[in-house]
């Protein structure tokens, strides 16, 4: 796959097969988050990978999942992430363009995921006391947002749409996500 078929292919999916991740291909996803684009080069990101069950049911149970499809959102038993990667800020090296940092590496975990077929679902709502707790972040840093990873176990489609910004699942479980059209959106010159 082609670098744009694998950015226009690259869904949230919320429902994973239970079949572990290689820590090689973990590592490999995380060396492509260290190289993203970072403001004044301070490289403020770190990234802890969990792959431990345990330690995988303590961070999902401090999550909050698909608010539009609340709770058919939410993965059940056997549909959890196999994988958490927890995207943490050292607060000594960020910048006012953190946002923009974060962004970056983010993107380039999920592109580089959706590369060796694993699927990713990005969880803002996260109670971070508790993971940062659960992780024994240092105060030093901040946990900005969680990243979860697994093999999918359903499938998400884009479809054109202006007029709601609602997912929905269709009667087989599927995602469907609406995009604003490319019409709509773009702008030549001026506004």
């Amino acid at each position: 796959m082609n670098l744009i078929e694998l950015i226009k292919s690259r869904r949230t999916i919320r429902k994973f097969k239970q079949i572990s991740i290689n820590i090689d291909i973990l590592i490999d996803i995380i060396d492509c988050a260290r190289l993203a684009p970072c403001a004044s080069n301070k490289q403020p990101l770190e990234y802890i990978i969990v792959t431990n069950k345990n330690l995988c049911d303590e961070i999902f149970v401090n999550l909050r999942w698909a608010a539009y499809i609340h709770p058919n959102g939410i993965p059940k038993h056997d549909e959890k992430p196999t994988c958490y990667i927890a995207v943490i800020v050292n607060k000594n090296r960020a910048t006012k363009w953190i946002g923009h940092d974060i962004g970056l590496a983010i993107e380039n975990i999920t592109l580089a995921a959706w590369s060796y077929g694993i699927a990713s679902c990005i969880l803002g709502s996260v109670n971070t006391d508790n993971v940062k707790n659960i992780l024994h972040i240092p105060d030093e840093y901040i946990l900005d947002s969680i990243v979860a990873l697994g093999y999918p176990a359903q499938q998400s489609f884009y479809e054109d749409n202006d007029d709601t910004v609602e997912y929905y699942l269709d009667e087989d479980g599927n995602m469907y996500v609406p995009k604003r059209p490319l019409n709509n959106i773009i702008h030549f010159n001026d506004f």
